[in-house]
This record gives structure tokens, sequence and C-alpha cells, in this order.
């Protein structure tokens, strides 16, 4: 007589299938798998592990397992990813949000701190999920929130992550700066632009492979966007203002190059958990840009 199909079941199941196709985390992401297939967290399906499961749990059940063992995100199964102290709904029409991008948000709580203003003005350009706004937004209520996004589709999900966070942001629908009104100034600017060069062999493994190319990929070996913010940025800062910008591990000296040319003073780049410089900031100097 065949066993009965349990819990425990499936999960020893979707381990091994995870590992054999080469996932690295097999038993955290099979319990996830399992989790989003039966609505139980973690602590229940320990606890209900020897629970009988339904024919409809194991077809849910294989049906994540096959999208993950075809290289297919899990934030993409799941519709979900932690960021700093976030819950954000994801979709393919945005990037994933990454741990190293924390580091964005820790460099401009920082800039905001040094604000003279009671409610300081801040600009996300190119916000995708909402990540670094919101992120922002839940730390320092005050300030008032502003995102851009050239995609109607990445706003949508920045809004209903907004909505479902109950935090106040203003979002705009447009590339980099061009939504702004011409007097629209803000004391903090802060993006994770595209910033990968286009044969850059990276963009046909892992999770890239299911993110928006226009999201990930910039000309003139991944510094296009980068330099496009660098050089208009000031038109809509403060002065004294900070811009904040995420960068590729090797993209940091051409970074300050690129600011230090547009006006900007106190430049420095930030060093993330892997030993890279990812993040680079600097502070408009008082007379404007150059």
């Amino acid at each position: 007589m065949e066993a009965p199909l349990t819990l425990d079941t499936l999960l020893q199941g979707l381990r091994t299938r995870l590992q054999d196709a080469g996932i690295e985390t097999p038993g955290l992401e099979a319990r996830m798998l399992l989790g989003a297939a039966t609505g139980r967290d973690t602590a229940q399906l320990i606890a209900h592990g020897t629970d009988p499961a339904t024919p409809e749990q194991a077809s849910r059940v294989d049906v994540l397992c096959r999208r993950r063992c075809a290289g297919e995100p899990m934030a993409h199964i799941l519709g979900r990813r932690s960021f700093w102290t976030l819950e954000l709904g994801v979709s393919p029409a945005c990037l994933i949000p990454r741990p190293e991008t924390e580091l964005l948000v820790e460099h401009a709580l920082t800039a905001i701190n040094a604000c003279s203003r009671a409610h300081p003005r801040v600009l996300d350009l190119g916000t995708g999920t909402g990540a670094i706004i919101l992120a922002l937004k839940a730390e320092r209520a005050a300030i008032e929130a502003v995102a851009s996004d050239h995609s109607l589709d990445a706003l949508r999900q920045a809004r209903a992550n907004a909505d479902a966070l109950g935090l106040d942001v203003a979002f705009l629908q447009g590339s980099w700066l061009a939504p702004l009104k011409p007097r629209d100034t803000f004391d903090v600017i802060v993006s994770n632009p595209p910033y990968i060069a286009l044969d850059d062999p990276h963009l046909t493994r892992g999770d890239l492979r299911f993110e928006p190319h226009s999201a990930l990929v910039a000309a003139d070996v991944g510094l296009a966007d980068l330099r496009t913010i660098i050089q208009t940025a000031g038109e809509h800062l403060a002065p004294s203002g900070h811009l904040l910008l995420e960068h590729g591990f090797d993209q940091a000296c051409a970074v300050r190059a690129m600011l230090e040319d547009a006006g900007y003073t106190a430049i420095r780049s930030h060093i993330d958990t892997a030993g890279h410089e990812r993040i680079t900031e600097g502070l408009l100097a008082p007379e404007g840009p150059a």
C-alpha cells in the first residue's frame, strides 16, 4: 500500500528537485515554495508536516517547482521581496530589490539627517518597485517623497506598494528628471539607474534573464544613464543638496570624475559588504552646477 502524501513528503521532494537543478539553497527555497503552495508559514509547516497533502497542493507545488528549476527568480514566483524593513510586491516590470541597494538607503538617510529643513524634499529617479523611496519614507516620515520612472507598469507596482504600506509618495511618469517642473528642487536625489554594459555576460545568467533590460542596461559601457543624471540633477537640487548614486562595482572612479566635472564637491564612494565601491555621492556646490 502506497504511503499517504504528506506535507513533509512534498517538502522532501521539492528539496531534492531543487538540489538536482543546482539551486544553491534548496532547503530554504523548498520551504518557501511549499508555503506559497499551501498558504502556511514555516512554523505551521513544521507543526503540521504529517498532515495529508491534497492533490491540489501537490499540483501547485509541481508548477512552482518547475518555474524555479527553469531559473525564474523566487521573487517573481512568490510575488514579493523583503527590502530594508519592508515587504514589497514585485513584478517582471521592475528590478528585484537587492540587499546591496540598502547601502544607498543608509547613506541617503544620513544625507536627509543633514538637511536643515523640517520637511526635506527627496527624489528617487527610476524608482521601479519603489523600494528606495519607500524605505526612506518609512524611516523619515517628515520627508516630502517624490519618485519617477519611465515605465507605467513599474509605477503601478510602486504605487501598489506605497498603498499597501500606507506611505505617502508622489509618483511621476517620465524619464529621469523630465517629468519635473522647472522650479522643482530637492534636498536629496537618489537613483539606482541601469549601469550594466550591453555586452555583459551576466545578462544571460541567473535572475537578470527575467528582469527588464531597460532597467539593467545602459550604453557607453553602462555609464550613459549615470552621466545623464549627473549632468541634469543639479538643475533640481537645492544649494548644498545631495546626489547619491548606485553603480557597478568597477565604475566608482568614473562616477567620481563625472561628479567633479559637473561641479559637485565632497565627493566620496561607499563600500558594500563585498568590498566594492558601490555607492557614490556628491554635494552640489552652493553656487549651483558648473
